[in-house]
């Protein structure tokens, strides 16, 4: 199967998520790591436009999602800057342009090593709850432990 720009752009306008997770982590100095991830679910009978989709991108992992669902998931850095390239280059329709700008700039910030302090963590954390499957409250949370230093 072979994808076109096109017709990947209209996918995942349709069943692509960027999400931008923050999982605490203690072995890291700031006590937090940063989990940027490109996401499409599919049900099982589907699976191989998952499959194609990895080819297209050239990276990610397809596995099972949960039951019936599968999903290709993209996560190391390297493949995310893939991504946002492309997508950069090709832009969305929908409102989902609005998070992936978001995304492009965590995974930005990330390349320039920004998540690695406690200040570029905050600017990723406040960044990551203004977009969509926000977990606001654990944001206000981490953030207020940054903020006082117990992060």
């Amino acid at each position: 199967m072979e994808l076109t720009p096109d017709w990947v752009v209209g996918f995942v306008d349709a069943e692509g998520c960027f999400y931008v997770g923050i999982n605490p982590h203690p072995s890291l100095k700031t006590g937090y790591q940063v989990l940027p991830e490109f996401r499409v679910v599919q049900h099982q009978r589907d699976v191989r436009i998952l499959y194609a989709l990895k080819r297209f991108f050239g990276c990610g992992v397809v596995r099972r999602n949960h039951g019936d669902r599968w999903e290709l998931r993209i996560r190391k850095l390297g493949c995310l800057r893939r991504v946002v390239e492309f997508f950069e280059a090709h832009p969305l329709l929908t409102s989902k342009q609005v998070d992936f700008k978001k995304f492009a700039r965590v995974v930005r910030w990330m390349t320039e090593g920004r998540h690695l302090s406690r200040e570029g963590l905050a600017e990723i954390i406040e960044l990551a709850s203004t977009m969509n499957r926000a977990e606001k409250a654990k944001a206000r949370e981490i953030l207020a432990k940054l903020r006082e230093g117990s992060g």
